[in-house]
């Protein structure tokens, strides 16, 4: 069984968890009640870097960085995200941080509240301001969804540096095809039920985006209210959302190594946010959304209240996939089996805000 390292960041703090052969080790809290809204675990060195985007009422938000597995952390002397002051913006907050491919071994994105998409050439310590998107023509008519204006995904194209799709609540998904010259919408085939279009150009609130292993071109979207598959890298969207008990919810993951292969956990309603039917269930297709199956062997099997976050469900690399998801009970459940059955790691933790996990040597 591969060594596993895992982020676990809440609202009081980030935990960090190991498994060596099949025992896991846990330790934290890391920034003692601030809250951790998004982690990276930056695999491309000799030992991986952890990125972690965070922050508190009283010191703001920041970025923080280790090379020794969280051992120690560093804070850059500067600020690492900061906006510049002709856009008139503060950070609020760092909800994404994205390592990108191998192709740019020391590129790293991060998304932020207002919506906007930085770059790192330095690994993580300093960040700038990608003009073209946060002056894109549509901006101006962009509105913050319920919590708040969040670019909260970021994918790189494992083929093409230049290739980058990310996600706003609530404007959308946008892609770039030159290295952030320009920006394109790519909205067609999501439905916003909310708006009085419901299938506008751009608008809608996309809650997460994730990208096939086997298949750059095959995305999975989990929209406010629809789940969705785009076969051509968001050009337009196939609605997949039937079997599942509702196509409300947060998260969205794809499988690491398996082709066709994505996890999705129902919420009951935009209303009414606990599990679908009150009961704790993955669901897993193998099969790009044509069928899905509920994965619970080992889960509550009680009614269940426990709401899963667009960050908080995760896969690692290894093949059978680890899985993992925490919720906002502070419980902490993990698959080694494809999410075939489960175990809890931990309970009573902080509200869990952001899961990520990595297989990293011994």
């Amino acid at each position: 069984m591969s060594d596993v390292l895992l982020t676990v960041g809440t609202r009081k703090g980030l935990f960090l968890g190991r498994r060596r052969g099949g025992d896991w080790e846990f330790d934290g809290p890391h920034f003692n009640a601030q809250a951790i809204s998004t982690a990276a675990i930056d695999t491309r060195r000799k030992v991986p870097r952890l990125l972690v985007g965070g922050g508190s009422a009283h010191w703001g938000p920041f970025v923080f960085h280790s090379d020794d597995l969280g051992l120690t952390w560093v804070e850059p002397r500067q600020p690492a995200v900061k906006f510049p002051q002709f856009t008139g913006a503060s950070l609020e907050r760092v909800w994404q941080l994205h390592p990108a491919g191998p192709g740019e071994p020391d590129v790293v994105y991060a998304g932020t509240e207002p919506a906007a998409l930085f770059r790192s050439r330095d690994g993580g310590e300093s960040f700038e301001l990608i003009r073209s998107l946060w002056e894109h023509p549509t901006r101006s008519a962009w509105v913050p969804g319920g919590g708040g204006e969040a670019l909260h995904t970021v994918l790189t194209d494992p083929r093409d540096t230049r290739s980058v799709t990310v996600a706003v609540s609530s404007a959308g998904v946008f892609r770039t095809r030159d290295g952030g010259a320009s920006w394109a919408p790519s909205n067609k085939g999501v439905s916003a039920v909310f708006l009085p279009d419901p299938n506008p150009v751009f608008g809608q609130c996309v809650h997460k985006v994730a990208r096939d292993a086997v298949d750059p071109d095959r995305l999975y979207l989990q929209n406010h209210w629809g789940v969705y598959r785009s076969d051509d890298a968001g050009d337009s969207w196939t609605d997949i959302g039937r079997g599942l008990p509702s196509d409300f919810g947060f998260a969205v993951a794809a499988h690491p190594v398996r082709a066709d292969t994505a996890y999705v956990f129902p919420i009951n309603a935009d209303a009414d946010r606990v599990p679908a039917g009150r009961r704790c269930r993955v669901f897993r297709t193998g099969d790009a959304g044509s069928t899905w199956e509920p994965l619970s062997a080992g889960l509550p099997e009680e009614a269940h209240y426990g709401t899963v976050l667009r960050d908080a469900l995760c896969t690692d690399g290894a093949d059978p996939a680890g899985v993992y998801f925490g919720n906002r009970n502070g419980e902490l459940y993990a698959s080694a089996d494809d999410g075939d059955s489960w175990q809890q790691l931990a309970s009573h933790l902080p509200d869990v805000l952001c899961v990520r996990a990595a297989v990293i040597g011994p």
